[in-house]
């Protein structure tokens, strides 16, 4: 039997149920309405047979009278006049019921939705069509990508799209997929960041730039960290960090007011995502912890003392980085800029005018979970040549994820960039707080997985 193309007419179930609810309790309104849907209940009583109808919107009962010739997950259209039943409960009255899709595979249990997680993320199909809560979720993560490009847009940001293939990669300390182009005869890199090139516009003269972009590191998979990731990242000429904090805190709370409010539950803990923030300098927040130094025998020596394996450090930077993510923040609970960074962990940023060993940098972390990544950026040519120069050590030190050269960026720079404060705000990270969602997987439709 060839089914329907198309199915002309419809209106969303929701629309077609505030019509219902003005019926009363036994009475069909006389104005005809089309829905179409996944059937996802039936039962019959005597002469008549009740379906549940569930589309996008929400869900309608259908009452046909005598047997309707559909099973359980067909998709349908139905015209028919809405209503109440005699209990009460909004209705539409089927003139006619058409198949539109046939169901080969049995859904599983309505009653008790999908919850195997692994099956969630493998057949997320599934996981939508069995849990409303599931389908809330994504729609709330559009509203967030939605509020953050509004209220960029409306401060003046011109929307930009830059290579997702990159000859070189940079922007970020992260180990690239690779890939080979037949044609260029040429390896290529998935892009680990924007950041680059959205600073060559800055250059370029557009003063204003912001991508909404999918990045991809080629690392380990938690309940942060996924392979491919979704981040904003914005570049603003003649501002610094401070500036960018500012601006951080009027995105986050954007993002919250979308997503139904500022206080939100995450991981266990009451949060509360209203500016201001809190600020701490990394500095003093080790020395907080008896874990600051600038010795890297006596950094270690301290870390031991702790407990903390520190075998796998093998120069100063890396064990700085490790006290701060193992003592610092895990326990940076409420919205808190972490700020003025060892100039070794922040190839592209500026040094404060206090201490030339530091560097104009914060990281956003709230939950005990970091969010988002900012610079007052480095704008000159030289000392970025030198910097790159500083990393090149770093990776012959053993840390190959730290930043490789980029020649054609530094010569970009050479024709002038203005002071420039520039962020990275992950998307996945700031949904899952927002929606109180433990994992990182729970807040893309798609997740990396292994092979099963």
């Amino acid at each position: 039997m060839a089914l329907p193309k198309r199915f002309p007419d419809r209106e969303e179930i929701a629309a077609v149920r505030v019509e219902a609810e003005k019926a009363e309790s036994g009475e069909t309104l006389d104005e005809e309405h089309r829905v179409a849907g996944r059937v996802m209940a039936r039962r019959e009583m005597g002469k008549l047979t009740f379906l549940d109808l569930v589309d996008r919107s929400g869900r309608l009962q259908l009452i046909v009278e005598g047997k309707a010739d559909v099973d359980l997950g067909d998709v349908v259209g139905v015209s028919g006049k809405p209503g109440r039943s005699r209990r009460g409960e909004p209705s539409l009255f089927a003139g006619g019921v058409e198949l539109l899709a046939k169901i080969r595979r049995p859904l599983p249990d309505t009653f008790h939705g999908l919850t195997d997680v692994e099956t969630r993320y493998r057949q997320r199909y599934l996981d939508l069509l069995m849990n409303e809560e599931s389908r809330e979720l994504f729609a709330t993560r559009t509203k967030i990508v939605a509020a953050v490009r509004a209220y960029l847009d409306g401060e003046g940001f011109l929307e930009v799209e830059t290579p997702i293939l990159q000859p070189r990669y940079g922007g970020g300390f992260a180990e690239p997929f690779v890939t080979h182009s037949n044609e260029l005869d040429a390896d290529l890199f998935l892009r680990i960041a924007d950041e680059l090139y959205l600073k060559r516009l800055i250059v370029g003269g557009l003063e204003k730039v912001y991508e909404l972009s999918k990045d991809f590191r080629n690392e380990s998979i938690s309940y942060k960290h996924s392979p491919e990731f979704t981040q904003v990242e914005w570049y603003e000429a003649y501002a610094d960090y401070r500036d960018t904090m500012a601006r951080t805190e009027a995105l986050v709370a954007a993002a919250a007011d979308a997503a139904g409010s500022r206080n939100v539950t995450f991981r266990g803990h009451e949060l509360d995502l209203s500016p201001p923030f809190r600020r701490v300098r990394f500095v003093e927040a080790l020395e907080a912890k008896g874990v600051w130094s600038r010795d890297e025998a006596e950094l270690r020596a301290k870390l031991q003392e702790a407990g903390v394996d520190t075998e796998r450090d093998r120069s100063w930077s890396q064990l700085v980085d490790h006290a701060y993510s193992h003592f610092v923040e895990p326990e940076l609970i409420q919205p808190t800029f972490v700020y003025d960074w060892p100039i070794e962990l922040s190839p592209f940023a500026r040094t404060t005018d206090e201490d030339e060993t530091l560097v104009e940098r914060f990281e956003a972390v709230v939950g005990g979970m970091e969010f988002a990544n900012a610079f007052s950026e480095l704008n000159d040519s030289e000392e970025q040549e030198q910097r790159f120069a500083m990393q090149e050590a770093e990776r012959e030190a053993g840390a190959e994820e730290s930043e490789p050269g980029d020649p054609d960026y530094v010569e970009a720079l050479s024709y002038g960039m203005p002071p420039t404060g520039g962020c990275g705000v992950g998307i996945d990270r700031l949904t899952m707080v927002l929606t109180g969602s433990d994992a990182i997987r729970d807040v893309i439709l798609f997740p990396a997985l292994r092979p099963r």
